[in-house]
């Protein structure tokens, strides 16, 4: 949600970031939250692709696609999630710019 925000308010401006809090407010989604146990996979998962970097907010999208079963994510990171591969082989599919 942190990043959601920041990416919203330096693109879109404040405006964008404010509909988003009124969105989550009027609770149109929900936040999906990392577990301590989940730790040690987020650090292998940084670790794995560490030439890119991966940081935490790429490494919970490849928790999330995990727990949820599939890859479908929208996100303008197109380098990365063109990369990373949930379930170690699965490949995501980006919403954003229709490609998987």
């Amino acid at each position: 949600m942190t990043e959601t925000c920041h990416l919203l308010l330096v693109r879109k401006g404040n405006n964008a970031q404010l509909k988003f809090i009124h969105n989550y407010n009027q609770n149109l989604f929900t936040l999906f939250e990392l577990e301590p146990q989940q730790g040690s996979k987020i650090e292998q998962l940084m670790q794995q692709y560490a030439d890119l970097p991966m940081d935490l907010a790429d490494a919970s999208l490849v928790i999330l696609a995990e727990h949820l079963g599939h890859g479908r994510i929208f996100s303008v990171d197109q380098r990365d999630f063109h990369t990373y591969r949930w379930k170690n082989t699965q490949p995501f599919q980006n919403l954003l710019l229709g490609s998987s």
